[in-house]
């Protein structure tokens, strides 16, 4: 077994395995076919035209059929989405985005901004993040030693992305070309999944590599700091909790 998929696997180890969603260039009944057995369920499809991604939500997936999408994903021969338990979590993640509407693919100077901020607060209330570049912004994610409550998963992260926008506001910066989805969010988590870390990005095709300082990793460097951050950057329960309450005692203060 390709060591990566046990790494994928620890990561996101928190996430249910049972439901995904596949993005590949593969179609046609032939795939749906070698796709859809020992039990597994096809929820919905996004299937443009041929040459373009498409997208299959499935369901009732067995364990080792998850294993095989799984290293189907390290292989770059589809993208694996998951979703977020409804009740808690041991993972959340802000979703940055560039905002604009004439050119969402490039990477603004408010998205490096925005993500060098973020990292930083995280990093101060004991949180230390793992920034994966999206393509047109970063995926910000914090692995917890055990699931935390959907709820404050999401203060938490309001706390933080709300500090952030202000501080692109005193730099004079447009914080509005900056989107930011959080996940779990309570409002969306059974209708939204996540891309993981070790592929390729759908429209660009370059890896999902790590920003490590000011830098974008190669992808070898890539994999080589997500391990380390598997193997060292998980966040304990108290320092979570220490986290949610620091933020929270802030915004009380109007700081």
């Amino acid at each position: 077994m390709d060591s990566r998929v046990s790494l994928i696997g620890e990561f996101y180890r928190g996430l249910p395995k049972e439901r995904a969603k596949v993005e590949t260039y593969e179609s046609g009944f032939e795939y749906l076919e070698r796709l859809l057995t020992d039990g597994m369920e096809l929820e919905y499809a996004e299937m443009p035209h041929m040459g373009l991604l498409h997208k299959y939500k499935l369901s009732n997936i067995p364990r080792y059929r998850m294993v095989e999408l799984l290293l189907s994903h390290v292989e770059k021969r589809a993208n694996l989405c998951l979703y977020f338990h409804d009740e808690a979590n041991s993972l959340f993640c802000f979703n940055l985005d560039n905002n604009s509407k004439t050119n969402n693919t490039a990477l603004i100077p408010e998205m490096q901004l925005a993500a060098g901020l973020l990292r930083e607060q995280l990093t101060a209330i004991g949180c230390e993040p793992l920034l994966v570049a999206s393509g047109r912004g970063y995926h910000v994610w914090c692995r917890l030693a055990s699931p935390v409550a959907n709820k404050q998963l999401y203060d938490l992260m309001l706390y933080c992305m709300a500090r952030v926008m202000a501080g692109l506001h005193e730099r004079g910066l447009d914080y509005n070309k900056v989107k930011a989805n959080f996940y779990p969010d309570p409002r969306t988590q059974n209708v939204v999944s996540l891309r993981l870390f070790g592929t390729e990005h759908a429209r660009n095709k370059v890896f999902s590599r790590i920003l490590s300082g000011d830098a974008i990793l190669d992808e070898a460097a890539s994999w080589a700091a997500f391990e380390e951050h598997v193997r060292t950057k998980t966040i304990a329960d108290e320092a979570f909790q220490k986290a949610l309450s620091t933020m929270a005692a802030a915004f009380r203060q109007g700081a």
